[in-house]
Formats: structure tokens, sequence, C-alpha cells
């Protein structure tokens, strides 16, 4: 038993609660903070840790705007928002402490759409850009997904990354903007420096 006898009744009782929240979910464990569930897709087998914090808030009250893959599974205290679209595909393993969005407060591009600095933060329009997370991607430990990303099958982003442009398939990358520092080559079957 190795979440001992009250984690094993806890882990019941989540399971139990669980079918209620995402009646196709493994298991969500509690507390969790679930915002606008109806514009949610949950596929088969979603795991979820403690303290996460799920939030869709579409833009025309009618889309789905969080699409979750088969066989999810995201760890302790991971935030995801989403106004247009966060799509996360199957067989995602997200690490503890992940912030995932498709929107920020304003825009700050360099064109005639910029929010001024005088506007209050929160009086800023919003500004959206899907996120998609694709198959058998592994997000580590205190990573944030800025709007507008793509990140491919297969990519791994090491643990502390801020990632701000796409990352291709089959690919490693880590840092502070996340830069690529390895792919993996099918004929060698090495995963070879950039």
């Amino acid at each position: 038993m190795q979440y001992g006898v009250l984690g094993f009744f806890r882990l019941i009782i989540d399971v139990v609660r669980t079918k209620f929240l995402f009646n196709n979910a493994r298991i969500v464990r509690f507390p969790i903070d679930i915002r606008g569930k109806r514009f949610m897709k949950v596929s088969d087998g979603l795991t979820t840790g403690r303290y996460c914090r799920i939030e869709a808030y579409p833009l025309d009250e009618r889309s789905v705007v969080i699409t979750f893959g088969k066989n999810v599974q995201i760890n302790d205290f991971v935030h995801i928002t989403a106004m247009e679209n966060v799509y996360i595909g199957n067989n995602v393993l997200l690490a503890s402490k992940i912030y995932i969005s498709d929107c920020s407060h304003g825009s700050y591009d360099g064109n005639e759409q910029d929010s001024s600095p005088n506007t209050f933060p929160i009086d800023r329009n919003y500004k959206t850009s899907p996120v998609i997370i694709l198959d058998n991607v592994w997000i580590g430990e205190s990573v944030s997904i800025l709007p507008g990303v793509t990140i491919g099958e297969n990519a791994i982003i090491g643990a502390n990354s801020v990632v701000t442009k796409n990352i291709p398939a089959n690919s490693i990358a880590v840092g502070n903007p996340a830069r690529l520092i390895k792919k993996y080559n099918f004929d060698t079957k090495i995963w070879e420096k950039i």
C-alpha cells in the first residue's frame, strides 16, 4: 500500500468524486478548481494531481476551448486557462507547477493594436492565440507555455522552461526562452545535439 491507509481511503473517495466530475477520467485528485467545465472535452483516462486549476472562458460562450486527449496525466499545481483553444493530445505527461495559457491581458506586439501602459492591466483587451500540444509530449516541472505555441509529437520540454515559440516533433527544448538542444535521429536511434 504505497499510499498508506489514509491515503488509500482518500484515493477511493477521489475515484468516486471523479465519476461525478468527468465520468470517463481515470482519477481527479481533490482539491481541484474547475471553472467552465461545459467548455472542456475530456477523453478517456485523464489523471490529475491535487491543487490544479483548469479554467475555460470561451469568447463566444458556446465553444469547447480546452481539450484533453486520451490518457493525459497532469500532476499537482498545474494551471491551464483558455479563451480560444488549448488542445492537449493523447498520452501527454505534465509534471507539477506548469502554466499553460492561450490568452493574455493586452497586446504588446509593436503595432497599432498594442495596449497602453496607462490602462489598468485588468481593463486591457484580451489577446488570444491557440496552444496545441500534440501526442506523447512530456513537459517538465515548472514550465510555462505561452499563447500561440505548438509543441510537436514526442517532444520533451525541460524543467523551468518558458515556451514562447513552436517546438518541432521529436525534439528536446530547454531554457528561458526555450530553445532546441536535441533531436531524435530515427536512423541511429540516438538523441543528437543540435
